[in-house]
């Protein structure tokens, strides 16, 4: 069963940084792509990035989120990471992270966890 987990989030200040992770069990990561979605109140939720089997990423938001959000993979500790810098209001949301076949065509093979609330407010 795929498992994943997500953490990292919590409350910063406009401009700050935040690392999320997540951990993943009952697989190998390598043979899955990772991908991390949000969704902020009253909105759908929405692509962010996705990281594939090979460590290659694709971007799913806007320009503005991509030069400033990377995404990263570690297998040796199951995990995947989104690096996110100079963080705006309009960033906050929960983040969830879920796994596919492919980051081209996203199709969610895992359950949707609780994902990890990011708050960015002074």
């Amino acid at each position: 069963q795929l498992q994943l987990v997500e953490s990292g989030g919590g409350l910063v200040q406009p401009g700050g940084s935040l690392r999320l992770s997540c951990a993943t069990s009952g697989f190998t990561l390598d043979r899955y792509a990772i991908g991390w979605f949000r969704q902020a109140p009253g909105k759908e939720r929405e692509g962010v990035s996705c990281i594939s089997r090979s460590g290659g990423s694709t971007n799913y938001a806007a320009d503005s989120v991509k030069a400033r959000f990377s995404i990263s993979r570690d297998n040796a500790k199951n995990t995947v990471y989104l690096q996110m810098n100079s963080l705006k209001p309009e960033d906050t949301a929960v983040y969830y992270c879920a796994a596919s076949e492919r980051c081209d065509t996203f199709y969610a093979l895992s359950d949707w966890g609780q994902g990890t609330q990011v708050t960015v407010s002074s």
